[in-house]
């Protein structure tokens, strides 16, 4: 351990948890690292405009009013949303959250002029929610929302906008730097400690408006653990009760020693996203799909011990969305050759491409051991492919920067984990209007179809012919391979028996409020 834990973390009532992060996330409601980040220290602590839905674990989680408790379409003007504001919210400093809260929210994000602009964050925001464009307060009660377009899955974007109190960024300086050291949000989960690059401490918020979500527990403490080997030794000995992304070859130890692994399907997609400009090497579709015949992904599943399951594609075989591609990737070695063979490569001229890896971080598995299984996979086919290991905050970075910037360092991919919770995700990460910084298609891909479906699919409200379109996309980008379509994490945790009550949801956040430690 890089530093000593609490003493008084071992007593009861006080849940202990490892994260995957090499640092902590910030923890001024627009958390960095990922995933991971709005895990422990985003929804815990804060309620975003609209929540996600825990309660249903053998669905995929859907939207749930949060800070706006309903909405509705203007019917004279579809880029228009009317949301109505919860009554009876409070922020931790004991201040009540109004309209103009939201707005100040707001303009921390897309407001450059305004005093509280964050411009470290708020791309993290604008990267996801990249067709808003502009705000009225109509009154107390009610504010209208604009999008870009008339885009139907307008509300699964809002989940990323999370409510900090404008009193509390007043009473620490007016700077994010000095809220982060007192932090307040109105989540269910209270920040009473910050120790960084150590460990977050957050307490129940009693107060809590959803009375149902007040947490069982006291407290709960997170802590960044990088390696996943100092995670393990932290949760033998006893020093936390719960561990992100155990190594899959202690898994059958743990559960030998009483401790409790939990697996359960989630959002979640582990590929390499491909550069597909022009003049770059994936600009040839052949490539890509020869990489996508290369692996083996059964065999990978079975070295990472039944913690995954093989992709196909963005989304899995049993998601109605996957539809019908004509492509089905299996592994083919003989049928990548052919194709390198096709595109003019072979054993006196292979193939050559470096992937920006990290070294571990939220959705990123156990990324090193993966990444040398694959690296063998290429090589069986003449495809060389080197590594840029990195650390994952630098991937985030360059994911949502255009990759002509420095922060890609010139790679022709990136291996960065990927969730499909909202519909409209492959929209930001696909279609051609959503180059950096304009949505996170990082790789370039372009296909006048898929942006016909994607644009169609944003207009209508009919969730059957929404469907029938989302399906297209997917067997586009399946079929002209736009990403390497690795595997799907079934989300392995590792925890104390002492942890009761945890109910894993198909989602990339989870409900602590109900869990109980004793």
């Amino acid at each position: 351990m890089a530093a000593p834990l609490p003493v008084e973390a071992a007593t009861g009532g006080v849940l202990r948890i490892a994260m995957t992060a090499a640092d902590l996330p910030t923890v001024t409601g627009i958390p960095n690292n990922g995933g991971e980040g709005y895990r422990f220290l985003g929804y815990p602590v804060y309620d975003a405009l609209v929540n996600w839905d825990y309660a249903h674990p053998n669905e995929l989680a859907d939207v749930t009013p949060g800070v706006f408790e309903s909405w509705t379409i203007d019917p004279g003007n579809p880029t228009r949303w009317i949301f109505k504001l919860r009554a009876g919210v409070s922020f931790h400093d004991g201040s009540p959250l109004v309209m103009d809260d939201v707005v100040w929210n707001l303009r921390r994000v897309w407001d450059k002029d305004a005093p509280q602009f964050d411009p470290q964050s708020s791309p993290i925001v604008r990267s996801v929610v990249n067709v808003l464009d502009r705000w009225e307060k109509i009154d107390d009660g009610k504010i209208a929302i604009f999008t870009k377009t008339p885009f139907s899955f307008f509300p699964y974007m809002l989940t990323y906008n999370l409510m900090a109190s404008p009193r509390q960024w007043d009473k620490m300086g007016k700077s994010w730097a000095g809220f982060a050291k007192a932090p307040s949000g109105t989540g269910p989960f209270k920040i009473s400690r910050v120790v960084p690059g150590q460990y977050v401490e957050m307490v129940r918020n009693e107060n809590y408006w959803n009375k149902a979500r007040i947490p069982k527990i006291e407290r709960m403490i997170v802590y960044p653990m990088a390696e996943a080997t100092t995670r393990l030794a932290a949760l033998r000995s006893g020093q936390v009760d719960w561990i992100e992304v155990p190594p899959p070859d202690a898994i059958p130890s743990l559960r030998q020693a009483g401790f409790d692994i939990s697996l359960w399907p989630y959002p979640h997609c582990y590929p390499y996203v491909l550069n597909c400009a022009p003049g770059t090497v994936f600009n040839d579709v052949r490539l890509r799909q020869a990489l996508n015949f290369a692996i083996d992904r059964d065999g990978l599943c079975s070295m990472l011990n039944g913690t995954a399951k093989p992709a196909y594609g963005f989304y899995p075989p049993d998601n109605p969305i996957f539809g019908k591609p004509t492509l089905r990737y299996g592994h083919d070695p003989d049928r990548a050759r052919a194709l390198l063979r096709e595109a003019g490569y072979g054993p006196d001229k292979p193939a050559h491409a470096k992937i920006m890896i990290s070294t571990s971080g939220s959705g990123q598995m156990v990324p090193i051991p993966m990444n040398e299984f694959l690296q063998q996979n290429f090589a069986a086919v003449g495809f060389n492919v080197e590594f840029d290991v990195v650390e994952w905050g630098t991937m985030i970075i360059a994911r949502r920067s255009p990759q002509s910037q420095q922060t890609s360092h010139g790679d022709d991919g990136l291996n960065n984990s990927l969730g499909f919770a909202d519909p409209s995700t492959m929209f930001r990460l696909f279609a051609s209007s959503c180059f950096p910084p304009a949505g996170q298609n990082w790789g370039k891909f372009t296909d006048p179809e898929f942006d016909d479906a994607a644009a169609r699919s944003q207009l209508t409200f009919d969730k059957t012919e929404q469907l029938k379109l989302l399906q297209r996309q997917h067997e586009i980008i399946v079929d002209k391979a736009a990403f390497l379509f690795i595997c799907h994490d079934l989300n392995p945790r590792a925890m104390s028996a002492k942890v009761k009550n945890f109910q894993p949801a198909q989602s990339w956040s989870q409900d602590f409020t109900q869990v109980t430690v004793r």
